[in-house]
């Protein structure tokens, strides 16, 4: 959106405070000439007043506030009040009260002081009235900027421009259907997901995906980010989401995505945002307004599902929520194939897709690019597996958020991980897909939890790092946050749930049910070291295990 950049010229107001300050600045000379002109005697000492008295040298006494001013024939002098006898010298000499001189004094004093009040009393009520005439001024252009801003995009992505998502692709492919004709949903009063929440990782593609949706059902789409909902004037916001949500229904069937959604969807706490908080409701109440089948389907992206507002999540608004991973082995393989389709190449792409574990698939682009830049800085006009050897390491270093495992790492992690989807397996833990870099649990939403199920979760936490001790004698890093989250699991039982043998509880006895637990797991896991060096070995070559592949594997051994 190209910025309005609006020009203040406040000419009247400038002309008007010019005036002002000249008057202050008049009367302000005329104090201090005053001051000057009026108080030229010199100021004496009290010995030296009692000179002047003893010689019989005053001809005249003016009491001048705090001062006495004592005339003689040649000079004028002053000196404090209470320094000298002032009995004395009333007696002898004529006095004089000088009140007009001192009453001028003061009056300009007064109008000086009121003068500045009243400038700068003017001077605030004036800015405060342009500053809102400027807010007015940028509102009404930023309403005509928002609404021209909201224009349909037509996508000419599909989902053959993205690669290694085919559990994604089955997921979308009703909405996508839906999109290309609404009508027969209708006809069999068919309601489907007002909205869809993509969920993942930076860089995994969710807005490609979002775009690949759009393309592959031809309809319009509208993208927007979270962060151009908040602006810094309330209300703002909720009229952009207000008009976008408008436009959206008069072109349905169409597709509004939402990128970097948790940026306007946090949840709503302590720390207070009135234009979020509106912009959020806003959102809110548009989605409960869509009718059953509108045509719209709104799309969000995040990469942080824990901050979002319950109320955004809650049934009738994201009702499906997809996961996108980091590609593994053979969709890294596809990602490639589709990157250097149009580069010519002799890659041995499934030993670069083996290299490359951890990487996302804008950090496969990128790796791609430098590849073929390499190759042509040295002469030539073909990629090679060893122009990504030779980039791999700038990539890594350009891209800090990318995991990536060397060969040990990647023995050592499908240990960890082997083991994990094992004992998920023999616990019946339900899991969708357990890899060396990522594992996806099927989530349950239960009002009523069993001890037994909650204490095989925490066993399934510690499996990793119970497994990777027995088979290397070595505890290593990639435990922490499975060692976090069972810690935190144990203190629900204990404290939270209350689930503990006795009703007052101590840290003593988290600690007890750790032990207990991981006991019990490093038994297990001798009893099943045959099925986890199976299921490792599985994924060195897959790089992923779904519950069924893991299943049968059991099965086969017992």
């Amino acid at each position: 959106m190209k910025a309005t950049k609006l020009k203040f010229k406040p000419k009247d107001l400038h002309i008007k405070n010019t005036k002002i300050i000249v008057i202050l600045l008049l009367l302000l000379i005329s104090l201090l000439a005053f001051a000057i002109v009026r108080d030229t005697d010199k100021l004496i000492t009290h010995q030296q007043a009692n000179k002047l008295y003893s010689n019989d040298l005053i001809e005249k006494i003016i009491v001048d506030g705090e001062y006495i001013r004592i005339k003689t024939k040649t000079q004028s002098y002053k000196i404090y009040k209470n320094a000298i006898n002032t009995d004395a010298f009333f007696s002898k000499y004529l006095v004089e009260v000088n009140e007009a001189n001192s009453y001028i004094y003061d009056s300009l004093s007064l109008l000086l002081l009121l003068g500045v009040f009243a400038f700068m009393f003017n001077l605030v009520r004036e800015t405060k009235l342009q500053r809102l005439k400027q807010i007015r001024s940028v509102s009404k252009v930023n309403n005509t900027v928002d609404s021209e801003s909201i224009q349909a995009l037509t996508s000419n992505v599909t989902f053959n421009d993205v690669a290694g998502i085919k559990d994604v692709k089955e997921e979308l492919e009703e909405i996508i259907d839906f999109l290309k004709d609404p009508q027969k949903y209708r006809d069999l009063d068919i309601r489907l997901p007002k909205g869809v929440l993509l969920m993942g990782p930076p860089g995994v593609g969710k807005t490609l995906i979002s775009k690949a949706v759009a393309g592959e059902a031809g309809v319009p789409f509208f993208y927007q980010s979270g962060a151009s909902f908040v602006h810094i004037y309330v209300g703002m916001g909720a009229k952009r989401v207000s008009e976008l949500f408008k436009k959206a229904k008069q072109l349905a069937p169409s597709i509004i995505f939402i990128d970097e959604i948790d940026a306007v969807g946090k949840s709503r706490g302590e720390f207070r945002n009135d234009e979020r908080e509106a912009t959020l409701n806003q959102l809110l109440t548009e989605m409960d307004g869509f009718e059953d089948s509108s045509g719209v389907i709104v799309i969000g992206a995040t990469n942080k599902l824990d901050v979002l507002d319950e109320a955004l999540l809650r049934a009738g608004r994201f009702d499906r929520r997809i996961h996108i991973s980091l590609p593994d082995l053979e969709d890294r393989e596809k990602t490639l194939e589709l990157y250097l389709a149009h580069k010519p190449n002799s890659v041995d792409i499934p030993q670069v897709a083996r290299m490359t574990v951890g990487f996302n698939s804008a950090a496969l682009d990128t790796l791609t690019n430098e590849a073929a830049i390499y190759a042509m800085r040295n002469g030539r006009k073909m990629v090679e597996t060893d122009d990504f050897e030779a980039v791999k390491e700038k990539v890594l270093s350009g891209k800090r958020k990318i995991l990536s495992f060397t060969e040990k790492e990647r023995e050592i992690q499908s240990v960890y991980q082997g083991a994990k989807a094992v004992i998920a397996t023999w616990l019946d833990i339900e899991f969708d897909k357990i890899g060396i870099v990522n594992t996806l649990l099927i989530t349950q939403e239960h009002e009523i939890l069993s001890r037994s199920k909650l204490i095989n979760k925490i066993k399934f936490y510690l499996a990793g790092s119970i497994a990777t001790n027995i088979h290397y004698e070595e505890q290593f890093t990639n435990a922490s946050t499975d060692i976090f989250q069972a810690k935190q699991l144990v203190h629900k039982v204990i404290y939270e749930y209350a689930m503990s043998e006795n009703f007052i509880v101590t840290p003593q006895q988290e600690e007890a049910l750790l032990r207990e637990s991981a006991s019990e797991v490093t038994a297990l896991l001798h009893t099943l070291k045959q099925a986890l060096n199976e299921v490792s070995n599985y994924l060195l070559v897959h790089e992923n295990i779904t519950h069924d592949e893991c299943k049968a594997i059991l099965r086969e051994i017992f």
